[in-house]
């Protein structure tokens, strides 16, 4: 697989990396320790390089979990996680302060079994911590040799700006893909304008984008998407058209629409490396595939052409959790 570098500072992943929230957190639940553990390995053996977790996935217990996995070649690979919730559960809300980014990169630093983090994000903006305070802190971290490279999740304009002047950053990592393309509109301009990598995280829209989810699909009762209004059985029903021109396109290139929605994303800037996530062997063929796909300008212009007419219903996030990005 190819590699792409994210920041200034020459930090060099593969092409797609492997989100591993979703084994332990978030979609249902956590895979069985031992499938888990060979589906990451599995990743590695496929030319990934790049793997993300976060203290909030399973409070540790993701963390733990890769750190186990990637031990036999923890040189080889470079892994992302972040702080920023209170105790590491998204229910108590934000805590950047200082104190806390030391003590959750330290035992961060245990789970994962190593003596530095590749690229040590803030998980959501804290409004009532600095940003120079926080940028600075990571900047003692770093130091420190404790993180290699500073990176942020969900932030705007503002925010990234008052950072990057304190500790560059090198990655910002939010949600984009061909049924959220709110990043184009000011994200990407900033990104391209101070030198600061993408990883786009939900690639395939939280499943949607693969065509293996419709209006008549269930969902466990521990899976985040009951509570998104983009999944709710009417609006699954009405995006379903996105899906279907997807399906396509797909065939006419004779890929998958996963395939084409992770080479689309990777077309559109040589610093994007987005992060799919599965917990399925056969999924997670496919979507490193994707990597291997080259969209032509025909190609991309076409498929502008034919979703522009599509708008696509329902929010990403329930308003509680709204309110925390892009601030």
């Amino acid at each position: 697989m190819g590699k792409r570098i994210l920041g200034k500072n020459g930090l060099e992943v593969s092409a797609i990396g492997l989100g591993c929230m979703g084994l332990s957190y978030g979609y249902g639940p956590a895979t069985e320790k031992a499938d888990a553990i060979k589906l990451i390995r599995s990743a590695f053996e496929q030319g990934v390089t790049f793997f993300d977790t976060a203290e909030a996935y399973a409070q540790g217990a993701n963390e733990e979990l890769l750190g186990e996995a990637l031990e036999p070649f923890r040189d080889q690979v470079v892994i992302a996680t972040k702080f920023g919730f209170e105790g590491g559960d998204v229910q108590k809300g934000v805590n950047s302060r200082p104190d806390n980014i030391r003590a959750v990169t330290e035992a961060a630093l245990k789970r994962l079994r190593t003596d530095r983090i590749d690229l040590l994000y803030q998980h959501r903006v804290d409004p009532d911590v600095p940003m120079e305070d926080v940028a600075g802190a990571v900047k003692d971290l770093i130091q420190q040799g404790k993180a290699k490279h500073f990176g942020m999740s969900e932030a705007g304009v503002q925010s990234i700006r008052r950072a990057h002047a304190v500790q560059p950053v090198a990655a910002l990592q939010s949600e984009y893909s061909l049924w959220w393309r709110e990043p184009e509109k000011e994200i990407l301009p900033l990104l391209d304008e101070l030198g600061i990598g993408f990883v786009p995280f939900s690639p395939l829209g939280k499943g949607f984008l693969t065509g293996a989810i419709d209006a008549s699909t269930g969902f466990d009762k521990s899976d985040f998407r009951n509570v998104v209004p983009r999944f709710s059985e009417k609006n699954r029903k009405a995006n379903q058209a996105l899906v279907d021109v997807l399906k396509q396109i797909a065939t006419s290139l004779s890929a998958t629409p996963a395939q084409v929605a992770l080479a689309w994303l990777l077309a559109q800037r040589p610093w994007i490396a987005p992060i799919p996530g599965t917990t399925k062997l056969h999924r997670l063929k496919e979507n490193v595939g994707g990597a291997a796909i080259e969209l032509t300008a025909g190609n991309l212009s076409d498929i502008d052409a034919q979703l522009a007419n599509i708008r696509v219903q329902g929010d990403r996030y329930p308003a509680h959790l709204q309110a925390r990005v892009g601030k």
